[in-house]
């Protein structure tokens, strides 16, 4: 979805900072670190750690705009459930976008990797 509304707006967005150490990166989003950190800290369920993610998007950028990243992140969560729970097939992996994100997040580069998911 990032990458379809980014290439719509003409800008240019680096999906690699997601399997790198990203604290210094952008990757050609506005407050993108930031936005990064707080996603992280969403899926560690750590509230001292998502407080101070919150905390620091909300100071860099704006109150509305940390609310905005919570509720896109609630929004996924709440779809990967209602999936899970219903059975929803996951998207054809071999698709040709599935595998050119893979190649540019250097996923087959992990463990186990070339043996569970489709190559290039």
């Amino acid at each position: 979805m990032l990458r379809v509304s980014a290439k719509i707006a003409g800008d240019t967005i680096d999906l690699s900072v997601l399997t790198q150490d990203a604290a210094a990166l952008d990757a050609g989003v506005q407050h993108g670190a930031l936005l990064l950190a707080f996603a992280d800290a969403f899926m560690s369920r750590e509230p001292e750690t998502l407080k101070d993610a919150r905390d620091a998007l909300a100071h860099a950028s704006s109150f509305d705009i940390a609310v905005e990243a919570a509720g896109v992140a609630a929004n996924f969560q709440r779809m990967v459930r209602i999936a899970d729970a219903t059975g929803i097939p996951i998207d054809d992996l071999t698709s040709e976008l599935g595998t050119t994100i893979r190649e540019e997040l250097g996923l087959y580069a992990f463990p186990g990797a070339a043996n569970s998911l489709p190559g290039p």
